[in-house]
């Protein structure tokens, strides 16, 4: 299990799913990366969506994440806006965006591999997203991150 917003920072391999009711299913695969900034993390991933039997897309995504009291971790639209929470002890949360509802759960049973899943249900979309984080082994932020928490550990 992670112990902080800090444990996201560095670079993630991105794998996910997204079987939909009443369109072709879809495949993205690329990157997600997480670092500081002013409000906490910035979380951009980029990769390419095929979707159905169409040639694939390049996709991108950007959101704020930021820490909260108890380790709850807010996440932001890249504007701002409240989307949802990570909360460790409950990691699943909901996000109305009108006329759908979005319901997420976090599995971090796996942990330094996670994963999030999105059950999307009203008379816009209907759809189930899997996406599936593994820290890639190329990520040289992920080793400054876990030496300093043992520096802090041991003194």
């Amino acid at each position: 299990m992670f112990s902080g917003l800090g444990d996201f920072e560095g670079l993630w391999q991105l794998v996910r799913r997204i079987e939909q009711d009443d369109a072709p299913d879809a495949d993205l695969r690329g990157t997600a990366t997480l670092h500081p900034n002013e409000a906490g993390m910035s979380y951009r991933e980029a990769g390419r969506l095929r979707v159905g039997d169409h040639p694939p897309i390049n996709a991108e995504r950007r959101y704020i994440w930021r820490s909260r009291p108890g380790g709850v971790i807010e996440v932001l639209f890249e504007d701002g806006r409240p989307f949802h929470r990570i909360d460790p002890d409950d990691p699943q949360d909901r996000h109305w965006c009108d006329p759908d509802m979005y319901a997420v759960s976090y599995d971090f049973s796996a942990w330094p591999d996670w994963s999030s899943t999105w059950q999307v249900r009203g008379p816009r979309k209907s759809y189930r997203m899997v996406s599936e984080y593994r820290r890639t082994l190329s990520d040289p932020s992920h080793g400054l991150t876990a030496l300093h928490q043992a520096k802090g550990r041991l003194s």
